[in-house]
């Protein structure tokens, strides 16, 4: 009954299903871990986060460049601060506003970008007050040079001068007069009446579309598992099935094409 396993054909068929389940199992097993993987990401980074306002907040030079290992840490930076700058279309506590940014001017040469608090309403230069005067002292949470699409940031071109749409240095360079760190720093205490606006965790940290996106994938690769196994099983069946038909000399004779048999006819004479 079931020596037709033993045909080229079915050789073929239980190698391939022999080769699929594990390599289906395998990739699922993978994408799985990037789940998890991300998940004690998120773990980490918060827990750093809730720690990162109690640490000591350390010198700039010695935080940079910005990783997964220092955004978020508290750094401290002096200067004078500069060219004032507004960040509009951002959110807090649910409420639209912007961001009030400015340039802190440092003794290496280099300006760090700063934001000083957030403000509700549309960018309006006349709500945002004026930075300090004099050198200053600077400590807040250490962030990476935003992308647009990342953490919320719109991709707005367009705007009136005095505005920027992303804070990094490639949206900057063309907007100060300054060599610019490629960080920036949010205040811990905002000026003037302004919000602080909280850090925000290191990209590829959080549980985003991309995580859920490996969960989705495992499911996938394990129900392509079943389905292999689901065919096989299938295809056993009704070939069992031909087999036992073929045996009770059930199987109905092959039908001739109509044209094969018009040929076939003989010729009246």
């Amino acid at each position: 009954m079931y020596r037709f396993l033993l045909t080229p054909r079915w050789w073929g068929i239980n190698v391939f299903v022999l080769l699929a389940i594990p390599f289906c199992v395998f990739m699922g097993s993978w994408q799985l871990s990037r789940f998890e993987g991300r998940v004690q990401e998120h773990r980490d980074s918060t827990a750093q986060a809730a720690s990162d306002g109690r640490e000591r907040a350390r010198p700039l030079a010695r935080m940079l460049p910005v990783d997964k290992n220092t955004s978020g840490r508290r750094v401290t930076a002096s200067g004078r601060y500069g060219e004032q700058l507004l960040v509009p279309g951002r959110e807090l506590d649910g409420r639209s506003g912007f961001y009030v940014l400015t340039l802190l001017r440092t003794d290496s040469g280099r300006a760090l970008p700063v934001v000083r608090g957030w403000l509700p309403g549309k960018a309006d230069p006349a709500k945002a007050p004026a930075p300090p005067a004099g050198e200053v002292t600077v400590t807040g949470a250490l962030q990476a040079s935003e992308t647009p699409g990342d953490n919320g940031v719109a991709a707005q071109g367009g705007l009136p001068a005095g505005q920027t749409g992303a804070i990094s240095s490639a949206s900057l360079v063309n907007l100060v007069p300054y060599r610019l760190y490629d960080a920036w720093v949010t205040l811990d205490r905002a000026d003037a009446g302004m919000k602080a606006v909280p850090a925000t965790a290191p990209d590829g940290t959080g549980l985003d579309l991309k995580a859920f996106q490996n969960l989705g994938y495992t499911g996938e690769w394990f129900v392509f598992a079943g389905f292999v196994v689901f065919m096989w099983f299938r295809l056993l069946r009704r070939e069992v099935e031909f087999q036992r038909d073929a045996a009770l000399g059930l199987v109905p004779e092959r039908h001739q094409d109509p044209e094969q048999d018009d040929a076939s006819a003989p010729t009246p004479v």
